[in-house]
């Protein structure tokens, strides 16, 4: 799987706490080893995000991402709360 950041997911990242960056590197790490963990929610996005991608980091921390031919090309775009990054 090749991972590939968007300099808005970037520009987001930095500014979560410590905390939740370790965590949210953690739910890519997982993510990258398996993209359909159950722990992760993965879930296909509605509406202005149709087309994207979504999956858990904490109850309420989100990343949004693109894949592209079965996960061999991922983009994360977006990640933060629920209402940030859906909004």
């Amino acid at each position: 799987m090749d991972i590939r950041y968007h300099s808005y997911f970037l520009k987001r990242f930095k500014k979560l706490s410590t905390n939740l960056k370790g965590k949210t590197i953690s739910a890519i790490g997982k993510f990258t080893k398996n993209p359909h963990d159950p722990s992760l929610q993965n879930h296909k996005l509605k509406g202005s995000l149709a087309g994207k991608r979504a999956f858990w980091v904490t109850g309420d921390i989100r990343v949004i991402f693109e894949e592209f031919n079965d996960y061999i090309l991922v983009i994360i775009l977006d990640v933060g709360t629920h209402n940030q990054v859906y909004n």
